[in-house]
């Protein structure tokens, strides 16, 4: 017996969608069956948006809402750039509050926002939050860093108070993939279990599976690790 998308029927919103694992993971669900909406403050997706700005998260949820009647699966890939040289005590408040206002603020509240649409509409729907290894090992870019470990309690938070209305929430954790400002240093593959750095297709897959039902109906407040073993190492010392 065949079975269909595993996606088939679901609507969903993708942030930071203009390039890497934001764009890999939307194809990825447009190609199990999912009707895509993409935003990012870059050419090439339906919504431009600068989610560091004020009522900006809001804004995007409204504007969802009306282009897809109905919003089943969240996916919060967007973050700014983070650069190398935006160290501890470098790094300018600006730069701060951006990192903290795109990736824990507008996250939030696009969850909110969704988190009571879908238990109005009563939809078993679905988020994910793109996070990091960063959440639990500093590596001296303290506003990425910190927001990543804030976007960790956030799906724990989300998933503890949704899961009662049968609304999943969860976390990609992935390991060295190039883009969005980092690109590792030369030696860093050696410290990778599987001798290479990742790339955005090697995580869109696992975000599939986390968000269908078939694969990741049980599963929920979990942050999944798609590294290639690089936390196995002492890969800090390796990207600095």
């Amino acid at each position: 017996m065949t079975q269909g998308k595993l996606l088939e029927g679901d609507t969903a919103l993708v942030t930071g969608a203009a390039q890497g694992i934001g764009r890999a993971v939307a194809r990825a669900l447009a190609e199990e069956g999912a009707r895509v909406l993409t935003s990012d403050l870059k050419a090439g997706c339906d919504v431009l948006l600068d989610l560091g700005r004020p009522g900006a998260a809001e804004a995007l949820a409204r504007e969802s809402l009306d282009r897809l009647g109905k919003v089943s699966i969240f996916v919060h890939a967007a973050c700014p750039p983070r650069r190398e040289e935006q160290t501890t005590l470098a790094v300018s408040e600006a730069q701060w509050r951006e990192m903290l206002e795109v990736n824990v603020n507008a996250g939030f509240l696009l969850a909110q926002a969704f988190g009571r649409h879908m238990r109005e509409a009563r939809i078993r729907g679905r988020m994910l939050f793109i996070t990091s290894l960063h959440a639990d090992s500093p590596r001296n870019l303290p506003h990425y860093s910190a927001s990543k470990a804030a976007q960790t309690m956030v799906v724990k938070e989300l998933a503890r108070a949704l899961g009662p209305h049968g609304i999943r929430v969860n976390a990609i954790v992935p390991g060295a993939v190039p883009g969005a400002g980092f690109a590792g240093s030369p030696g860093l593959p050696e410290k990778i279990a599987l001798r290479r750095l990742g790339t955005p297709e090697d995580i869109a897959p696992m975000a599939v599976a986390v968000l269908s039902e078939r694969f990741g109906g049980y599963v929920t407040g979990a942050s999944i690790v798609v590294d290639g073993g690089i936390a196995l190492y002492n890969w800090l010392d390796a990207s600095e």
